[in-house]
C-alpha cells in the first residue's frame, strides 16, 4: 500500500510539472521561436480543453475502460509528453510550435486522467481518516508546484533560456519514477457505473450538483488568485514584478500547500472547513481589492492560498462520501466541475480587467475591479458550503 501511495504522490507532482512549467517558459518561447502571445495563450486553452474532454469522457464511459491499465499508463504518457515537448523544438525548430502543441496535448491527457483516477485510488485504500489522506495527496501537488516554479526559474536564471529543454527532460524523471512504482503496486478495484444510464441516473440527484457547484466555485477561487496575484500586485499595488512573483505567487502556493498539509495531519469535519474557507477567501479577496496599502494587499493575496487550500480536495471528499456507489464517475464529474471553474474564473477576470483598462473613465481602477468581481466566487460558495454543513449535521 505504501508503494501505491508514493506512486500516486509522484503522479500528482507530475501534474504540477505539466501545469506550472509551461507558464514559466512563455517569454523563452516567444524570444527563441517567435511564437505570438495569442498562440502561446492557445496552448493554455489546449491544455484546458484536453483535460476537460478527458473528464467528460470518463464521466459517462468509465465502464468501458480497464481502470488498472489506465492508471499505470498515466505516468508513461506524461514522460512521452514532456520528452516530445522538449525535443521536438530542438530537432525541428522550424515546426517548434507544432511540437509544443503535441507535447501539451499528451501531458494534458495524462493530467486529465490523473485528476479523474488518482483521487479515487487513494479513496479506495483502507484508512482511518480518508479526509486526511485526500488532503495529503493534494498537498503534494501544491508543494510540487512550488518546487517546479523555484527550480525551473533558478535553472533558467543560471543557465539561460536556450537550455530550457533540459528542464523538461529532468522533470520527466518524476513521472518515470511514478511509472516504476505503479508497475509493482497492487491497484485496488474502482467502482464504475455499469453503463452510461447509471451515470445519468446519478445526475438527477440534486446533491451531486451541489457538490459540483462547490468544486466549481472552489476551483475558480483558487485559480483566479494563483494566476492574477502577480499582475495585480504589480499593477494595482506598485510592487515590482519580481517581488510580486516571489512574495505573491510563491507565498500563495506555500500557503496552499501548508493548508492541505495541516489538514492532512490534524483536520476533521471537512464541511466546516469548507465553510470557513469560503468565508476566509471572501474576506481576503475583498481586502485585496479594496485596500490600498501594498503590504496588506500582499498578505491578503498570500492568505487566500490558506483559505482556498481545502476547497477543491474537500469538495472531492464530500462527494465521494455522499455517493460511494458513483465511483470513478463522481470523481470525473467533479474534476470537470473544478477544471471548468479553474478556466472560467481567470478568463472572466481577464475580460473584465481589459474592459476596465480600455475605458478612460475607469482605467485608473485597473485590476481592482477585476479582483472585486473575483470575490463573487468565494462569496457564492458560502451558501453552497453552508448547505453541505447543515446536511452533514442532520
Amino acid at each position: 500500500m505504501k508503494r501505491l501511495k508514493w506512486a500516486c504522490y509522484f503522479t500528482n507532482i507530475s501534474m504540477a510539472v505539466a501545469g506550472n512549467l509551461p507558464p514559466i517558459l512563455v517569454l523563452t518561447f516567444r524570444s527563441m521561436y517567435g511564437v505570438s502571445y495569442s498562440l502561446l495563450g492557445l496552448l493554455v486553452l489546449v491544455n484546458f480543453i484536453t483535460q476537460l474532454g478527458i473528464d467528460l469522457v470518463f464521466s459517462f464511459f468509465s465502464h468501458r475502460f480497464n481502470i488498472t491499465k489506465t492508471v499505470r499508463f498515466i505516468p508513461v504518457l506524461t514522460v512521452v509528453g514532456l520528452v516530445v515537448y522538449a525535443l521536438w523544438p530542438v530537432l525541428l525548430p522550424q515546426a517548434a510550435y507544432v511540437g509544443l502543441v503535441v507535447g501539451t496535448v499528451l501531458f494534458s491527457v495524462s493530467a486529465g486522467l490523473g485528476e479523474v483516477l488518482i483521487s479515487p485510488v487513494i479513496a479506495a485504500l483502507p484508512s482511518d481518516d480518508p479526509d486526511r489522506e485526500m488532503s495529503r495527496l493534494h498537498s503534494v501537488y501544491a508543494w510540487g508546484a512550488v518546487g517546479v516554479v523555484l527550480l525551473s526559474t533558478l535553472f533558467i536564471l543560471v543557465f539561460g533560456g536556450r537550455n530550457w529543454p533540459w528542464v523538461a527532460i529532468a522533470f520527466a524523471a518524476v513521472p518515470l519514477t511514478s511509472a516504476i512504482l505503479f508497475s509493482r503496486a497492487q491497484i485496488p478495484h474502482l467502482d464504475t457505473p455499469e453503463k452510461a444510464s447509471g451515470a445519468l441516473q446519478l445526475l438527477k440527484n440534486s446533491g451531486v450538483w451541489l457538490c459540483v457547484a462547490g468544486i466549481f466555485l472552489g476551483g475558480a477561487s483558487e485559480l483566479v488568485m494563483a494566476q492574477w496575484a502577480s499582475g495585480y500586485l504589480e499593477q494595482s499595488m506598485g510592487i515590482p514584478k519580481v517581488w510580486g512573483d516571489v512574495l505573491g505567487v510563491a507565498l500563495f502556493s506555500v500557503m496552499l500547500g501548508m493548508g492541505r498539509t495541516l489538514y492532512g495531519k490534524f483536520g476533521r469535519n471537512i464541511e466546516k472547513v469548507l465553510l470557513a474557507g469560503g468565508i476566509g477567501a471572501s474576506v481576503c479577496y475583498l481586502t485585496a481589492a479594496l485596500c490600498s496599502i501594498p503590504v496588506i494587499g500582499l498578505i491578503a493575496c498570500a492568505l487566500t492560498g490558506l483559505c482556498v487550500s481545502m476547497l477543491w480536495p474537500g469538495s472531492l471528499t464530500v462527494s465521494s462520501e455522499r455517493f460511494p456507489a458513483g465511483g470513478v464517475f463522481i470523481f470525473a464529474l467533479m474534476a470537470a466541475g473544478g477544471d471548468l471553474g479553474a478556466s472560467v474564473g481567470p478568463q472572466l477576470i481577464g475580460v473584465i480587467t481589459d474592459a476596465v483598462l480600455a475605458n478612460p473613465q475607469t482605467a485608473h481602477l485597473g485590476m481592482r475591479v477585476g479582483m472585486l468581481v473575483a470575490a463573487l466566487f468565494p462569496l457564492l460558495s458560502i451558501p453552497v458550503y453552508a448547505k453541505l454543513y447543515r446536511e452533514k449535521k442532520k
